[in-house]
């Protein structure tokens, strides 16, 4: 489960900077196919022996590999925050038509609001993995345990 989880972890990192700096909410998508594969991954690395344990090491893996996508998460969109700064950030509110007051606006509202926004995305991608990491431990059982034998009839 550690194994699986950091290899996955480490990849997240990576993947999550990138993808948090350019599309943020790309990073959930991302970690659907990252937790199934840490949960995979997971059962070939253990090999446990029921189907519990198997599900119960791929939600660890994947909860692992979710801490990895929410630090690449929170590095790639305070980087992103950063270079944007709150001008241009009150300027796409404005193309999106929301009206805005930059003139009550604060730089440190906008960076707290955009920390705690990557945070809460970084969170839900931390989740997704788990649940699907317990999924990729279940699919790892049954696509490669031993089948009982069949009684000749």
């Amino acid at each position: 489960m550690l194994k699986s989880g950091l290899i996955v972890g480490a990849v997240m990192l990576v993947l999550g900077t990138m993808f948090g700096f350019l599309f943020p909410l790309c990073v959930s998508c991302l970690a659907v196919f990252a937790g199934v594969g840490a949960g995979y991954l997971s059962g070939v690395f253990d090999k446990p022996a029921d189907q519990g344990g198997s599900a119960k090491a791929g939600a660890g893996a994947g909860a692992i590999g979710g801490v990895g996508a929410l630090l690449g998460q929170v590095i790639g969109g305070m980087a992103s925050a950063a270079i944007q700064g709150p001008q241009a950030g009150a300027e796409i509110l404005r193309q999106l038509g929301v009206p805005v007051d930059t003139s009550a606006a604060s730089p440190a509202g906008f960076y707290a609001g955009a920390f705690i926004s990557t945070c809460c995305f970084g969170l839900v991608a931390v989740a997704l993995m788990a649940g699907l990491g317990a999924l990729g431990g279940f699919l790892w059982y049954q696509m490669t345990a031993p089948k009982p034998p069949t009684l000749p009839a």
